[in-house]
């Protein structure tokens, strides 16, 4: 007898810990760990590119991609950690215009002569 309890308890151990396991794995894969988003930065040159990058990864961005031809930065990050907005303030507070915030005109003028580029008026 103590031997079937014993077996039935092990059965019963086996069914709730799958039940747990099943569950975590459904909300994992319904929380989005990584969201990518583009938008415009706009810079001169590779000092800028590397400046941009180094920026957004710093305020928590994953990985950051600024093509300087098409003034586009690819960025993926964590949405529980940061967001576009953010990461755009961030941007502007460094000297670089993005689509919704403009640098400060004190901060973009002490960026090198290379990292100026036009600003829309």
């Amino acid at each position: 007898m103590k031997t079937f309890k014993l077996f039935i308890t092990g059965i019963l151990l086996v069914v709730f810990i799958s039940g747990i396991s099943a569950q975590n794995n459904a909300v994992a894969q319904t929380t989005p760990k990584s969201k990518t988003e583009t938008f415009k930065v706009y810079g001169a040159c590779g000092m800028c590119k590397t400046r941009i990058e180094k920026t957004v990864k710093a305020e928590g961005a994953t990985t950051a991609d600024w093509d300087a031809k098409t003034q586009m930065l690819t960025v993926a990050f964590d949405p529980s950690k940061t967001n576009k907005d953010a990461l755009s303030k961030k941007l502007a507070s460094v000297g670089h215009d993005t689509e919704n915030y403009k640098a400060p005109d004190d901060v973009y003028a002490k960026l090198p002569g290379c990292c100026h580029y036009e600003r829309a008026k």
